[in-house]
């Protein structure tokens, strides 16, 4: 699965989608996907990740506490900027 890095607005390839899923993984395991060559593997923090379409991740994918009533807030998201 392909996800856009905020920072960088770079695509990351996510290697491990079942660590995307958890949220109780607030990092997953990827690679950007820019350039000629494949890049090494590394961590990247769920907060700077979104959809191609610029989309947040879902709420479930980023807290374990999602369905706790006052708590289905997502973990503070990194700025984009």
């Amino acid at each position: 699965m392909f996800l856009k890095h905020g920072p960088s607005q770079n695509l990351v390839e996510v290697l491990a989608l079942q660590e995307l899923w958890d949220p109780n993984i607030t990092t997953v395991e990827g690679r950007f996907h820019a350039g000629e060559e494949l890049q090494d593997p590394e961590e990247f923090s769920k907060a700077h990740l979104r959809f191609p379409s610029g989309e947040a991740l879902p709420v479930c994918w980023l807290n374990p506490n999602y369905q706790v009533p006052g708590e289905s807030r997502p973990i503070k998201q990194a700025s984009l900027v």
